[in-house]
């Protein structure tokens, strides 16, 4: 069985990044090379274009290449979620319906936080998208201005939506929420943590089914994500303790730390040097920043290499 023949999501589920050469052009063998690396890390699943694959400066098109590019590369042996976002319900179903006709395994779509929307709001908009297709769908809802959506709206949406079957919050200290969000659902929906897998390991105990990271650590988080499950709790925080500095250094900035994962995979082998460039604009990093991030990254690549087959 293939692996997107029962796109169930366990664990880690890395967000593939946009490899673009010096002249901004995406490299489409770039991202077939970070969907070997995705193999390799044994993952069941994968999430394109989303933040971390910097969809917010590619245009229809250019998504369009990259879902098509990570579908024909997966060739089923890992599940490929294909990312619908747009401020407008009518444009993101139209996208979503697009991505399940191109092969996609399942949908997700991140709330739209550019202005304040009232629950009713939400609801309505994550409807419409759900129901323009039949795949599974993950909901993401990053907002930096307030809370993210909760137990009412994912019962209310569960009702309504048979095929709403995740939701991925990037918030600290949502233990109590994941708890209440299965509960309201009657497990039908299985929340993921984002934030570059920060808080895995507090809340494998409240049933979080699995994490959402940047690709670079993808298998030194599935290691920790399988060591966590087991009840191997300080043999995951000892691991977990070599990545975490690079984490939450990352995570200050997000142009940051796309800059940093494109590095991270240089290192590692996966991306040529000429395909880790950041698309413009971004924000760049003075000379100890980055000197300091690359140190970092080097401690990921060196908590890597016990786990290499």
């Amino acid at each position: 069985m293939s692996a997107s023949s029962n796109p169930q999501l366990n664990g880690v589920v890395p967000i593939i990044p946009t490899p673009f050469r010096e002249d901004e052009s995406i490299d489409l063998d770039g991202v077939a090379a970070c969907l070997e690396f995705a193999v390799r890390c044994q993952v069941r699943a994968v999430c394109l274009p989303a933040y971390a694959s910097e969809f917010y400066k590619l245009t229809e098109e250019e998504r369009r290449q990259v879902v098509e590019t990570a579908i024909q590369s997966a060739g089923g042996r890992v599940a490929v979620i294909a990312q619908s976002n747009h401020p407008s319900a009518r444009c993101a179903a139209q996208l979503a319906a697009a991505h399940e006709k191109m092969g996609a395994d399942l949908i997700s779509f991140a709330i739209p936080r550019i202005f304040s929307l009232s629950d009713e709001d939400v609801v309505d908009y994550c409807r419409r998208i759900c129901q323009a297709v039949s795949l599974p769908v993950l909901i993401q809802d990053f907002n930096p201005g307030g809370a993210t959506v909760g137990p009412d709206f994912a019962r209310r949406l569960a009702d309504q939506c048979e095929n709403f079957r995740y939701l991925k919050l990037e918030e600290p200290l949502m233990s109590p929420k994941v708890r209440l969000i299965r509960e309201a659902t009657e497990e039908r929906v299985g929340v993921l943590e984002g934030w570059g897998g920060m808080y895995v390991l507090d809340l494998i105990p409240s049933g979080i089914v699995g994490l959402m990271p940047g690709l670079g650590a993808a298998d030194v988080l599935q290691r920790v994500w399988q060591l966590g499950t087991s009840g191997q709790l300080d043999a995951a925080c000892d691991l977990f303790q070599a990545i975490l500095p690079q984490l939450v250094f990352t995570l200050q900035n997000m142009e940051l730390f796309l800059r940093l994962e494109k590095e991270l995979l240089v290192t590692r082998g996966v991306l040529p040097a000429s395909s880790a460039h950041v698309r413009s604009p971004t924000w760049t990093p003075d000379t100890d920043t980055l000197e300091h991030g690359l140190f970092l990254n080097r401690r990921v690549v060196a908590a890597s290499e016990p786990l290499a087959p």
